[in-house]
């Protein structure tokens, strides 16, 4: 495969949006690791879940497939790599930027090192991504999806979602 080639796979697969949060593309999201040529010559695309047991993984792999094979790429391998583990400080400013047009909080800065485990809900930094007030409460851990906790303003009145510092 050509440079030009590889390139092109790259700038398509780095097109493809996340199945749950569309607003995201899958190199925002910091879920597209690498796009590369195996050595028997098949292009491989590397992701990381966000969750080891994250439900979108299946339609990720697809849409990758089906994007690739669109723009003429035939032998495609999808890897799952588990190594390092996905971080939402992965998060690129654009998708950053993206989450918060869309109503949706960012993540803070994740939490290093090891992180203690507590059935408590978890204190965050967290503002309204609409009026950006900080006086917001928790209304459940879990939002539309496992990666993101609810929040209301209590300054706008709005619910919100957050996505959580892994």
């Amino acid at each position: 495969m050509s440079v030009e080639a590889l390139e092109r796979a790259r700038a398509v697969a780095a097109t493809v949006t996340d199945p749950e949060m569309p607003m995201l593309t899958l190199a925002d999201l910091g879920v597209l690791r690498d796009v590369a040529v195996g050595a028997d010559g098949r292009l491989v695309v590397s992701i990381t879940p966000t969750y080891s047991g994250c439900p979108a993984m299946a339609t990720m792999r697809d849409d990758l497939v089906h994007r690739l094979q669109a723009s003429g790429f035939d032998d495609i391998t999808v890897k799952v790599s588990l190594h390092p583990a996905w971080t939402s400080d992965w998060i690129t400013q654009r998708g950053r930027n993206a989450l918060a047009e869309h109503g949706i909080s960012p993540p803070g800065v994740a939490p290093s090192g090891p992180v203690l485990l507590s059935l408590l809900p978890i204190r965050r930094e967290v503002s309204c991504p609409r009026c950006q007030s900080d006086d917001v409460s928790l209304t459940s851990e879990f939002g539309s999806t496992a990666c993101k906790a609810m929040y209301q303003c209590r300054a706008c009145l709005e619910p919100f979602d957050h996505v959580k510092e892994i």
